[in-house]
């Protein structure tokens, strides 16, 4: 178990480090940065480089809602939800520090920028609703849990499961950066928001509230779709 906790934590660290930090550190160089695009594909990266690192130690969830989604769907154990979402919410605690700890290094830096934070209408970066950043989260987590309770399948291609979920994640960025800056993911949210403080802070109910809902949907949608678990 202690192996298992510690594989959660290295690879939410490395989502944080790897999806906040681009977008932090290569998202608005002119000319040369990333922008949107760029920062999808860094977390759909780490995610997919993650799965085939720590998949077969942990199953490689980084994700409180991904544990909750598959408990929801018969495919985890009620006694390791907690201990994984504790395990999950500290690696991303120290993804989110040593992003600040490296930003803090350039010259003028300022968290008002908020550190890659989730947020809705005024931290919005498309100036979205709180609504429309919700019903965006409990959507895109659905599908996520979707997509990893079917490439997880034990009917689906193992080898290609890594795959399908690093991009939909991208997939998901693609689509919802303009909305919440992304989150489907509420280890992701709160270690940024523990640093930003103050709107990130005051914000972040919404980034564990929908994400929850969106991934206990699935985790029973799927559990009905496919009758044939094990």
């Amino acid at each position: 178990m202690l192996k298992k906790l510690t594989a959660e934590f290295i690879g939410t660290f490395w989502l944080v480090l790897g999806g906040c930090g681009s977008a932090v550190f290569a998202a608005g160089f002119p000319e040369l940065g990333i922008g949107f695009l760029g920062v999808a594909f860094a977390f759909g990266l780490t995610v997919l480089t993650m799965a085939y690192a720590i998949g077969h130690i942990s199953g490689c969830h980084l994700n409180p809602a991904v544990s909750i989604g598959l408990w929801a769907g018969g495919r985890f154990p009620t006694t390791e939800l907690l201990p994984y979402i504790v395990a999950q919410v500290a690696g991303a605690i120290v993804g989110a520090f040593t992003v600040y700890i490296i930003a803090s290094g350039q010259p003028g830096f300022d968290l008002a920028g908020g550190l890659a934070s989730n947020g809705y209408g005024a931290h919005s970066p498309g100036g979205y609703s709180m609504q429309a950043g919700f019903i965006t989260e409990v959507v895109m987590t659905f599908m996520f849990l979707i997509v990893i309770l079917g490439a997880t399948h034990h009917l689906a291609n193992p080898g290609f499961a890594g795959l399908a979920i690093g991009l939909s994640l991208t997939l998901i960025h693609l689509i919802s950066i303009p909305v919440t800056n992304t989150s489907v993911n509420p280890a992701r949210s709160t270690g940024p928001a523990l640093i930003v403080g103050d709107w990130a802070m005051a914000q972040l109910w919404m980034f564990w509230v929908a994400p929850i809902i969106g991934a206990l949907i699935a985790g029973v949608v799927y559990r009905w779709l496919s009758p044939n678990e094990e």
